[in-house]
């Protein structure tokens, strides 16, 4: 019972200095900023959520990569010419 008075008492004191607030000179430049923040904030939520299902997408198709890599590996000499030969061209480059 005691912690509803308290909600209650705290609602009327942000009502009352919200009505303050909106009386005070360059109160609308502030509350407009506050809504566009809302607003903002809301986008870009969304945008997160979007880019988590991306992020969800993406595992699921490195493992799909890696199952197919491990079922049909080339065979191991062919890959390593391939990494001795880009080296070989970085130490070239660099003497």
């Amino acid at each position: 019972m005691a912690r509803t008075d308290l909600l209650g008492r705290l609602a009327d004191l942000s009502e009352d200095a919200i009505q303050r607030l909106s009386d005070a000179p360059g109160a609308e430049r502030i509350l407009a900023a506050m809504n566009t923040t809302r607003d903002r904030l809301d986008e870009l939520q969304k945008r997160v959520r979007g880019l988590e299902e991306l992020e969800q997408r993406l595992t699921a198709l490195e493992r799909k990569v890696d199952k197919l890599g491990k079922g049909s590996a080339p065979a191991s000499g062919s890959r390593k010419t391939a990494s001795t030969k880009s080296s070989g061209t970085t130490r070239a480059k660099k003497s």
